[in-house]
């Protein structure tokens, strides 16, 4: 909203300072510090409505270290996550631009989900929370949305360098000589690490059997998208476990995906450095600056010992978030690496469960693979202090994200 008011009176009165908000670098400046602001400052107003409530987690008794110390703790503090996030994106993004319109539902709808998720499992007595078909069904009507829209919308595309016989040199406003790009082109092309081209269509997934069928790629891309945020969101609820590793680990990972989008949105960088080039992609960079800044501001009332737990509300919301922007910048073929931390979490529970259910079966008697799943418990059950676990994670997400952005040039 400032952002039109600005450009408003930029053009009108030519206001003093008002080319500002012109600036994505300044708007996103703008963004996290606002975010973090919010976050801080409401986010322990927030805290003491929850404890005066009595909103507070019921911890089951699993036998770890400091768990017990835990009951009582407010949760459903995923609300201070979202607050913090919407507020400064309504007021310095461009509110028509698709992606980020995408992204506010995103954040929406998956917030309603965890909301009642959490609501129900404290206010209704019920530890399981929300029943797991109506999750995947939320899951579901989000994933077909934003796989519907990221096809189908004329104003998502993408701009290829022209032919090699056909290219000539611009000169930019900074002077910097760059090839001339073609036209936006709708077209379903993502990236894919450690091959020589770089890239993929979809559409090649259906049009070998007949050329014909490119129209139908929707066919294969909107399950693809709706299993990508069905595994990130489930791997951002099984992290979310211990005191700071889903909210640590997420602003990692957020801040990598900051790096895409700024550079997949920006003409010069795109080309200097080989990646696809997303018209309108960089206006994401406001949304990721005011998720980072309130993710950095949660965690301070987040870190152990914990003060408040994001719940389902944050965990659901904040892995639906990162797979949306994932797939909208074109690397969600490099999450299995840069949201490693979540896969391990996501699979030490479908190899503990298989092989439990494997092993009774066959034996009679269950036996484990881990001392307990999600995997953050496995290390607490062998006597790991669980600060020294996030920090460990944490570090191990660093360098998974370092390996992320090397991708750029591995080929």
């Amino acid at each position: 909203m400032l952002y039109y008011l600005f450009e408003y009176l930029e053009q009108q009165y030519q206001f003093p300072g008002a080319s500002l908000f012109g600036y994505l670098s300044f708007r996103a400046a703008m963004a996290v510090i606002l975010s973090l602001l919010i976050s801080m400052i409401f986010g322990k107003k927030i805290i003491n409505y929850l404890r005066s409530k009595q909103i507070g987690e019921t911890v089951r008794d699993l036998g770890l270290a400091g768990q017990k110390e835990k009951a009582g703790t407010p949760t459903m503090g995923g609300i201070i996550i979202i607050l913090a996030t919407l507020v400064p994106v309504l007021l310095f993004a461009k509110l028509e631009n698709i992606y980020i319109i995408l992204l506010i539902v995103t954040t929406i709808w998956m917030g309603i989900i965890g909301f009642i998720d959490d609501y129900i499992k404290k206010f209704k007595n019920d530890k399981k929370g929300l029943k797991g078909k109506f999750k995947i069904l939320g899951q579901l009507g989000l994933g077909i949305i934003v796989g519907a829209t990221l096809f189908f919308h004329n104003d998502v595309t993408i701009r290829e360098e022209l032919p090699a016989n056909q290219q000539q040199e611009i000169v930019m406003n900074n002077n910097v000589p760059t090839k001339k790009f073609g036209e936006e082109v709708r077209s379903m092309k993502t990236t894919i690490p450690f091959v020589k081209d770089n890239e993929i269509d979809y559409a090649k997934l259906v049009t070998w059997i007949n050329p014909d069928y490119a129209k139908y790629a929707w066919l294969v891309f909107i399950p693809i998208v709706i299993f990508i945020i069905m595994a990130v969101s489930n791997g951002a609820n099984l992290t979310d476990g211990i005191d700071g590793l889903a909210a640590g680990t997420s602003v990692i990972i957020v801040l990598t995906l900051g790096i895409f989008a700024w550079i997949s949105g920006n003409l010069i960088f795109s080309e200097y450095l080989n990646v696809m080039y997303i018209p309108r992609a960089g206006e994401i960079t406001i949304y990721i600056a005011a998720f980072v800044g309130a993710l950095i501001g949660f965690l301070w009332y987040n870190t152990y010992p914990a003060q408040v737990f994001m719940g389902d509300t944050g965990s659901l919301t904040i892995g639906g978030i990162i797979a949306v922007i994932a797939i909208a910048i074109r690397k969600e073929w490099l999450i299995p690496i840069l949201c490693g931390i979540f896969l391990a979490e996501n699979l030490s529970v479908v190899m503990q469960v298989s092989y439990f259910k494997y092993t009774k079966k066959k034996f009679g008697e269950g036996r484990r693979i881990f001392k307990m799943s999600p995997l953050h418990h496995h290390y607490q059950k062998l006597g790991y202090h669980e600060s020294k676990i996030v920090t460990r994670f944490w570090i191990i997400g660093i360098l998974l994200a370092i390996l992320t952005i090397v991708t750029l040039k591995v080929r």
